[in-house]
């Protein structure tokens, strides 16, 4: 365990109260009177350590919730929460987990602006922050009242839902998507709803028992233990409290004396020997800020993956084309869709009129491969007619944007009250991998045949990462549809390798790709050519922001 030298020239961010708190901090108080408590906050003041001017007020940070966007703003760049790079190889396996950094600390220590100041510095594009405060158990009804006259300790270890804490972290570390509670401190309750997280290159874990289960220790590859002044952190309270909660010093100092000083002695202090960095003064020490960051960036260079398209294109060189493919047979209607979407001289609407034509086959023939049972039904004559019906619970399309969404209609037109989710794949241009920006998919998805849907896929890369997102969601592999207008051979392969029970369904496949990607002689941008936009420099048949097929 190594304690970090405190910057005495570093200058300190303001201690805004947090969004959630820690403990008993929660509570309501008592409606006291506004204007003394502010006068009594305004006092505090002068108590807490100097306030730098260089540093913008801390946010929270949140992922793929209802009422935030899935990102988060800071002086440097726009940092993504809710989505994140492979978390698997060309092959569609499992590549290494993300880095999981544990921030522990007594009550108001700063840990969540020690959490911000890392992600900041890090300046990495994907990052999820968790926290202790969405895992507080359900109280019983008697524990509630105790709650509500401030003689519950929500600073001891039963009050926290370990189980569930180290089930979501383990899910995250893998890239899978978990839901997180969000729990009402007013009632003491969860809401019905939760928020949906995705894995990332780093993963953040802050709380006050942090570190007080050994299997939790277990999945943290860093521990920090952020050290702060007790009289630094009693102020904060009492500001906080005074000014937000109308709360009276004499409250707030019995509370703290009750519950939170003996936890910090007996749970949360105790817990600085597991660390492997002890930060002292907090979020004002920039020197340990920096060396935080500088082991983590190492940690993540050796943990980059290197997605390798060249490799992916010589794979499969020669193999015959999987059983999992099924292609509409090219009749003389078919060529002839193709021959008009194909040629460059093509008007927009004659190209959008015979792009959805060939859609509404695609869907109709992949509708085909459903499974289907044998019923009896009664036709108006009063006579039996032994017919099939479908055998599944539901459909569900999820459209690979932006060019996937323009399948939607077809399959709205013959799917009455089918499901649709979105997913957001695009490529780095500076890595060449393809990363997950966004996804919204239906609930309980996991129980419904998924029609995948884009419009051209050349390297299979998004629409590996778009399986892959399906499997982490709990889509059976044999449950899942590709449909696409046009595939490259290489995409075929790479698909149906990484992912043999995936049913793979289109009307044209062409032989090869250039140097470029570019299926070839391929369709142009589809997505340019359908909604009218400006083509990509380079000419390419990837889809807007370089999807990477």
């Amino acid at each position: 365990m190594a304690a970090l030298p405190a910057s005495a020239d570093a200058p300190r961010p303001v201690p805004p109260p947090l969004a959630a708190g820690d403990g008993p901090d929660r509570l309501e108080g008592k409606n006291e009177d506004r204007s003394s408590s502010s006068s009594n906050a305004e006092s505090l003041d002068r108590l807490l350590p100097p306030v730098g001017a260089g540093r913008s007020p801390r946010k929270r940070t949140t992922s793929q919730c209802k009422s935030e966007p899935p990102l988060l703003r800071t002086s440097k760049r726009t940092i993504y929460t809710a989505g994140r790079p492979p978390w698997y190889n060309e092959h569609g396996t499992q590549s290494k987990e993300a880095f999981a950094i544990g921030l522990g600390g007594g009550s108001a220590s700063g840990k969540t602006t020690v959490a911000r100041m890392i992600i900041e510095a890090l300046d990495v594009p994907w990052v999820v922050l968790l926290s202790m405060d969405s895992f507080y158990k359900v109280l019983t009804r008697q524990q509630q009242e105790q709650a509500a006259h401030n003689n519950f300790n929500f600073d001891h270890p039963d009050a926290f839902d370990f189980d569930l804490i180290i089930s979501t972290l383990k899910k995250l570390k893998q890239g899978k998507s978990v839901k997180v509670p969000i729990y009402d401190f007013t009632t003491h309750s969860r809401k019905k709803d939760w928020k949906t997280l995705y894995g990332a290159n780093v993963i953040i874990f802050e709380g006050i028992m942090a570190f007080a289960d050994k299997t939790l220790l277990e999945l943290l590859d860093m521990k920090i233990f952020v050290d702060t002044d007790s009289d630094i952190r009693l102020v904060r309270r009492l500001r906080r409290d005074i000014s937000e909660r109308g709360r009276d010093i004499e409250g707030v100092i019995k509370q703290y004396n009750k519950f939170v000083k003996p936890a910090f002695d007996q749970y949360i202090q105790p817990t600085m020997r597991v660390a492997d960095i002890v930060v002292p003064r907090g979020s004002g020490n920039t020197v340990a800020i920096d060396l935080i960051v500088q082991h983590v960036h190492s940690q993540l260079e050796e943990r980059k993956l290197r997605w390798d398209l060249a490799a992916l294109a010589s794979a499969h060189q020669c193999h015959p084309l999987p059983r999992t493919l099924s292609v509409l047979k090219s009749t003389p209607q078919v060529r002839g869709m193709h021959t008009i979407i194909r040629d460059r001289e093509t008007s927009r609407d004659e190209f959008i009129f015979y792009s959805k034509r060939l859609m509404r086959l695609l869907i109709e023939h992949a509708l085909s491969f459903l499974p289907f049972q044998d019923c009896v039904v009664q036709t108006p004559q009063g006579q039996d007619y032994s017919g099939k019906c479908y055998a599944g619970k539901q459909i569900t399309g999820v459209s690979i944007l932006r060019a996937g969404e323009t399948m939607e209609p077809a399959l709205r037109a013959v799917c009455k009250d089918v499901r649709i989710g979105t997913i957001l794949i695009q490529t780095n241009q500076f890595t060449g991998e393809p990363e997950l920006h966004y996804l919204r998919l239906p609930k309980d998805i996991s129980d419904d045949h998924v029609i995948l849907m884009d419009c051209t896929v050349s390297t299979g890369a998004a629409a590996m990462m778009a399986v892959r997102v399906l499997l982490d969601h709990d889509v059976p592999e044999d449950k899942i549809f590709l449909l696409s207008l046009l595939m490259a051979e290489m995409g075929v392969h790479s698909v149906a390798y990484a992912f043999p029970r995936v049913r793979i369904i289109t009307t044209a496949v062409d032989k090869r790709i250039n140097d470029l990607f570019r299926i070839i002689p391929g369709i142009g941008n589809f997505g340019d050519r359908y909604f009218g936009t400006d083509a990509v420099p380079d000419g390419s048949d990837e889809e807007e922001g370089g999807s990477a097929g």
